[in-house]
């Protein structure tokens, strides 16, 4: 042999050796380890304790182990805390009836499945490698549970099997979908004679509707926060709307601060433009003694007194005036009944609001088209909520 293979060959033995010795000294520090442990805490498995030893070792220590066969390497995977979704799978969509819907998500399972559909282009997603995407209904939903009821994110999450991220991201997407597709279909006038009709009833002719705000409340903005102090000393953001005869929304504006006068709101509507130049409803006058009155809107002791906006006489009053007041007020209150119902079907417009200055009005729309769609629908609110 020559002397350079006799050199290679010695140092080829010379690495095996102390590898070998080397493990050796692994297996008995290993022994050592395992007494020391089953004296701390009990009897442990060989496993357990040759993959403690491992990481106690350090990646190379560990990889003569594995080739020596000692331990047993393991595949890498992504892991998640896995959740349940077996309630919503098996027990929502298959078992409950219509008035378990009706408590629960404020509408019939009909109506939301119509829902699902109607919102479906904006919702719809695909899966990828990394995990399934949630289907229309669950997203449907994750939202109508969450605008429904005063539970935390994290509350609804664990309901539904989801991070409460998760919560979050549906109830803002599923609200952006109302809006994008759904509020101009809904929140509209119709059929501006039934309306007339139906306030005429009532006890006031020639009527197209009645106009009121109402505060949300919110949690301090981070910007400008004393103009969302209201009067009655908490933040809020304000809904305007206007009503028909049966409490269904025909216009809402959301948006301002809760300091804001119900009239400036008003003025700097689109509403109030509509009605300023003549366009929102018909030309369709009616004679009141020897004036022309046309079609109007009622408002409390707030708005201003105009051709097209008719609100209550104040100070003394005499019989005739009295008699005008009530059947204002009888008629003015539809508005009224309209956001306690809307508040009652969903909740979360009762508590704070935990969202962005961006994002309240977008989610305060979407209550207000599904409150209309709910309307349609009938129902009532406290045996049974609409849908």
């Amino acid at each position: 042999m020559e002397a350079a293979q006799l050199t290679l060959a010695i140092r080829s033995t010379l690495n095996t050796t102390r590898i070998i010795q080397r493990y050796m000294q692994h297996r008995n520090l290993a022994k050592r380890y395992r007494v020391r442990r089953r004296h701390q805490r009990g009897h442990v498995s060989d496993q357990d304790m040759d993959t403690d030893f491992s990481e106690s070792m350090g990646p190379a220590n560990a990889c003569i182990m594995v080739l020596m066969g000692q331990v047993h390497a393991v595949e890498c995977r992504f892991w998640a805390r896995e959740t349940s979704t077996d309630w919503w799978d098996h027990m929502v969509l298959r078992l409950w009836d219509d008035s378990q819907w009706l408590r629960n998500f404020r509408m019939r399972k009909g109506t939301f499945m119509e829902l699902c559909d109607l919102l479906s282009p904006a919702l719809r997603r695909m899966n990828t490698k990394m995990r399934a995407a949630l289907t229309v209904e669950k997203q449907v939903a994750i939202a109508l549970w969450k605008l429904a009821t005063p539970d935390s994110y994290r509350s609804v999450g664990n309901q539904f099997g989801v991070g409460k991220s998760t919560v979050g991201a549906a109830v803002m997407q599923v609200a952006h979908a109302i809006k994008d597709l759904l509020i101009s279909r809904v929140v509209t006038l119709g059929n501006v004679q039934v309306i007339v009709d139906g306030f005429a009833a009532m006890g006031f002719p020639n009527c197209g509707g009645a106009i009121d705000g109402t505060h949300i409340p919110i949690l301090a903005p981070e910007h400008q926060a004393a103009e969302y102090i209201n009067r009655k000393g908490y933040f809020s953001i304000v809904l305007q709307a206007l009503v028909d005869h049966k409490g269904r929304f025909t216009n809402v504006n959301v948006g301002w601060p809760g300091k804001v006068h119900d009239a400036r709101i008003f003025r700097n509507s689109g509403l109030f433009q509509k009605l300023q130049e003549g366009t929102l409803f018909p030309d369709q006058k009616i004679t009141v003694g020897d004036v022309e009155m046309p079609i109007c809107i009622l408002g409390d002791p707030a708005y201003p007194l105009t051709p097209w906006l008719m609100k209550p006489y104040t100070g003394s009053l005499d019989s005739s005036q009295e008699l005008f007041n009530y059947r204002l007020s009888k008629c003015r209150m539809v508005v009224e009944c309209a956001f306690g119902r809307l508040k009652a079907r969903w909740r979360s417009l009762l508590t704070r609001l935990d969202l962005s200055e961006t994002n309240i009005p977008t989610v305060i729309t979407a209550c207000c088209v599904l409150h209309n769609i709910c309307e349609s629908k009938g129902g009532d609110v406290y045996g049974g909520v609409g849908g």
